[in-house]
């Protein structure tokens, strides 16, 4: 590790950016959860003005969280036993997001390539890529990576590998791939303290760098069950299309509308893509002020609880554990592994 490295490192701990970001994600994933698939004006009526939503009673999770802390578990077994690498990695996932798949408690309207990949990667010794849905570019790829932007002492080629191997056991798509892997490093950004201001421009040269990058070491021949020409035709469509809605992002900033459904600017978050602009846009119209983000992203007209889920770990990442109010963090569900999670990672 370099001294800027540890540096970053120390400072994301005093924070406890891990805790702040696992417990934002979960408070929006509640705030989102009765409001997904509803539009504002059904949204305002339901729940008065957006400015003044209340976290639910009781504070319920979706499957955004559920999935959030299988990712986590399986990180965390990963990394007991050495160094990441996807095969290490692989193994532990997979078995949590089966054992998420055939739990009682997941029954909060999960989403269906989710299920259906799950379904398949319980067959023992049937390859995780032929169980990918590589057609699906749905939120669920990356509405749970947070984890992987907060295990400390990872290289970027381990994070990057990560991000878009979690993704690839279920969501295949290119851009799903891609938009997993903005999302995790933004997530790491905040937490190592960049600028807010230029998270954006931060994203796009990421995105460019990585624009015709194919990590074989952590997809295999993944790429071969689309239709691209090769692996690296393959990575730019996903790229392409995450550059695509940042320029979406930065046209929404340079004129931001508080009161505007976000969802019109940057799309209703469904997508792998627009989940991460939406919930980006979200947080940087209200970067000091994170309640009020959760409540602007859980007040839209599209997938409301991923884009709060999303809103929330960027916003706690950058903030930390102690911005989110205790009258909302001590009652919100699995708050214990949540807490326990956080702990590890901010150590």
């Amino acid at each position: 590790m370099t001294a800027n490295s540890a540096r970053t490192e120390a400072g994301s701990s005093t924070k406890r950016a891990a805790t702040g970001a696992l417990v934002g994600l979960a408070l929006g994933d509640a705030l989102g959860f009765p409001t997904e698939f509803n539009d504002v004006p059904a949204i305002l009526a339901k729940c008065g003005p957006w400015r003044e939503m209340e976290l639910p009673r009781p504070a319920i999770v979706t499957d955004d969280t559920q999935m959030t802390l299988a990712l986590g578990r399986g990180l965390r077994t990963a990394a007991e036993r050495g160094t990441l690498g996807p095969l290490r990695m692989q193994r532990p996932v997979r078995e949590e997001f089966v054992d998420w798949y055939q739990s009682p408690e997941n029954n909060r309207a999960p989403g269906r390539t989710c299920m259906v990949a799950c379904n398949l990667l319980k067959t023992e010794g049937r390859a995780w890529q032929d169980a990918s849905q590589v057609g699906s570019k749905g939120c669920g790829a990356n509405m749970r990576v947070a984890p992987v932007g907060l295990v400390p002492g990872l290289t970027d080629e381990q994070r990057s590998g990560a991000a878009q191997l979690q993704s690839a056991l279920t969501h295949g798509h290119p851009t799903a791939l891609a938009a997993s892997d903005l999302t995790a490093h933004a997530v790491r950004l905040l937490a190592q303290g960049a600028r807010p201001a230029s998270l954006v421009g931060l994203l796009r040269s990421y995105a460019l760098e990585h624009r015709t990058q194919y990590p074989h070491r952590w997809l295999g021949d993944l790429w071969t069950r689309s239709q691209d020409p090769h692996p690296e035709h393959f990575a730019a469509r996903g790229w392409d299309e995450c550059l695509a809605v940042l320029d979406r992002v930065e046209a929404a900033l340079r004129a931001p509308d508080p009161e505007a459904d976000p969802c019109l600017a940057t799309g209703e978050g469904w997508t792998a893509e627009e989940a991460l602009a939406t919930s980006l846009l979200c947080f940087l119209m209200f970067v000091d002020e994170p309640v009020l983000a959760l409540r602007r992203a859980a007040c839209t007209s599209g997938d409301s609880d991923s884009i709060a889920c999303l809103t929330g770990a960027f916003a706690g990442a950058h903030l930390g554990a102690d911005v989110w109010p205790a009258a909302w963090a001590d009652r919100i569900e699995y708050r214990s592994e949540l807490l326990a999670l956080g702990a590890l990672w901010d150590r």
